[in-house]
């Protein structure tokens, strides 16, 4: 498939009234990335210049200030040859997991844009538009399946498969995808969703790890620890570091606040997997017994947490 790219004056792109607000925070993000290794994929116009694709990567280059941007001009019909031209290339044996993860992310933005009402419920479906007051076209509601469904039933996969894959190919930052593409390394499906699971500087820590060969899984590299102002690799070269007798080891309130802040961090992000689609797809399927259950499992954390607060409240009191 032929694809014509080519320089457009940002000005020059017009974005659709139904196109979703854009997340701040990812922009900026975005623009970090793109102001550190170049915009990877160029966004995709229609032929009179409406945006398709790239809403955040549009928003990213504003905040660098860019003039033009890169752009593949295209309409319906270009975008049905180019998901064509992914499934085949899904075919190929040399595909690393990167390569694979980046191909479904594609093809899951060309898929919701040729049918808009798979984004509307999970398993696809009538789509009355953002404020549910007409159907969308009959040519654009052509199919019923949500991109999962069909992606799988293409590939011969599981649904799941396909979900993991595709939250794993989402969460690894671009720096990290580069680090691993430039070392063209045997990354693992496994090691490749253990790193999606990192915050993005550790993500590229580890990855630079993995491709040198200085551990062999993801499980073996340890996260740097904080304590107080100082940043340790370990959490057992901060130990080494306090029981250093030539130093000022004795714990402090703000040490106390850092690790407690720490903490909380990595507890927003661990937990934030339970958002994930893959995680939220499962939810009708737990028995009324395993509700029980993680209802008990997360009082014990909302105890402990509640508890610790009060006696740090009564030792306060007990002081004062």
């Amino acid at each position: 498939m032929e694809v014509v790219s080519m320089l457009v004056k940002i000005s020059d792109i017009k974005i659709g009234s139904d196109r979703r607000n854009v997340a701040p925070n990812d922009a900026l993000a975005l623009s970090k990335s793109v102001a550190e290794i170049g915009l990877l994929n160029p966004i995709t116009i229609s032929t009179d210049y409406i945006l398709i694709a790239g809403r955040h990567r549009l928003e990213a280059v504003k905040l660098l200030g860019w003039s033009e941007i890169e752009c593949t001009i295209s309409n319906l019909d270009g975008l049905r040859a180019e998901l064509a031209e992914i499934d085949e290339n899904f075919v190929r044996t040399s595909l690393t997991h990167i390569e694979f993860g980046d191909l479904l992310l594609r093809r899951k933005e060309i898929y919701e844009i040729l049918h808009p009402e798979t984004k509307a419920t999970y398993e696809g479906g009538s789509f009355r538009g953002n404020q549910h007051e007409s159907e969308v076209a009959a040519d654009s509601a052509a199919t019923s399946k949500s991109f999962v469904r069909d992606t799988a039933e293409r590939l011969g996969m599981a649904p799941r498969t396909i979900r993991e894959r595709l939250q794993t190919a989402k969460n690894l930052t671009p720096q990290t995808k580069n680090i691993i593409k430039k070392s063209d390394a045997d990354i693992s499906k496994t090691n490749a969703l253990k790193l999606s699971r990192l915050e993005p500087d550790q993500q590229e820590q580890a990855a630079t790890q993995l491709v040198t060969g200085e551990i062999k899984s993801v499980d073996e590299y340890k996260k740097p620890y904080s304590l107080g102002d100082k940043v340790y690799a370990t959490l057992e070269e901060s130990i080494a570091d306090m029981k250093n007798t030539e130093k000022d080891t004795s714990y402090t309130a703000d040490m106390l606040l850092a690790s407690i802040d720490g903490m909380v961090q990595d507890f927003h992000r661990d937990f934030s997997w339970y958002d994930e689609e893959i995680c939220v797809a499962v939810f009708p399927q737990v028995s009324e017994e395993q509700f029980e259950f993680i209802k008990q499992q997360f009082s014990t954390i909302t105890s402990a947490m509640v508890g610790l607060v009060e006696r740090i409240g009564r030792s306060r009191q007990n002081e004062q």
